[in-house]
């Protein structure tokens, strides 16, 4: 096997593949990658950077395949798309500032919420609903609010999207999904670009994985749009479960702590 191309990139590769496809359906690759990525031995704010870039190309084909298919316009949603990015790009600024270990301790207890909601809220399917937010304030408040977070954070991104869109912009599962990847797509622009100034990214990995990614998505976006809410529901509902638990296992998890683990 060629130097540029060892075994270790292959696994990541292969990681990313299969995070490619979750992720186009119902978020969550990074629960991943992520990992993936600390154990081959790469330091964490590298692995973030290096997330970032091959998330991108994830995020983009994912979004390049609903659009394809007419459930997300992207001339129409570009305002909620840079909203994201700037959002996205003063959280990955703020990082070093913030307290992430607030984030570490509520982040599994609201994904736990966001499952139980997906779980036991009836008539969630692919018909949309009765919008709750206009889209102005709608695009306003939340998009930058989540772009931010992902930038600062991230894992969970897709999810906290998808709730927003079911529950306050009214949208169905499929729908809700298509926008999210579009908004999850200029976040990662943001959080990228911001990574990328600094210099903490592994662009040989970063690449590799990326196309890993986009192909993944494909596969990932068709599945979605041929199988609908009968796919995305159940996998949002395992996703964000499988994270939350992921998470209270972090021994630097302070929740540990108070929980008794």
């Amino acid at each position: 096997m060629p130097e540029f191309f060892d075994s270790l990139t292959l696994l990541l590769t292969l990681a990313a593949f299969l995070a490619g496809i979750i992720d186009s359906i119902a978020g969550g690759g990074g629960m991943i990658t992520i990992p993936a990525l600390l154990l081959a031995g790469i330091a964490p704010v590298e692995a973030l950077g290096t997330n970032k870039l091959q998330g991108l190309f994830g995020s983009s084909s994912a979004t390049l395949a609903y659009a394809s298919k007419g459930l997300v316009n992207l001339r129409e949603n570009w305002l909620d798309a840079f909203a994201s990015l700037l959002g996205s790009i003063l959280g990955a600024l703020l990082a070093t500032i913030v307290p992430v270990s607030i984030m570490r301790t509520l982040l599994p207890l609201l994904l736990l919420a966001i499952a139980l909601y997906f779980a036991l809220k009836p008539n969630i399917d692919d018909l949309d609903r009765t919008r709750r937010l206009g889209p102005f304030l709608f695009g306003v408040t939340i998009v930058p609010l989540i772009g931010f977070y992902d930038g600062l954070f991230g894992p969970g991104t897709g999810s906290f999207f998808m709730l927003a869109f079911v529950a306050l912009a009214g949208y169905g599962v499929l729908k809700a999904t298509a926008h999210t990847k579009l908004l999850n797509f200029a976040s990662n622009v943001g959080a990228f670009a911001a990574f990328a100034a600094v210099g903490v990214i592994n662009w040989k990995i970063g690449i590799f994985m990326g196309i890993a990614q986009f192909i993944g998505a494909q596969i990932g976006a068709r599945l979605a749009m041929r199988i609908g809410a009968r796919v995305i529901k159940p996998l949002l509902i395992i996703v964000s479960l499988a994270l939350a638990v992921r998470l209270l296992l972090d021994p630097t998890n302070p929740l540990r702590n108070l929980l008794g683990f």
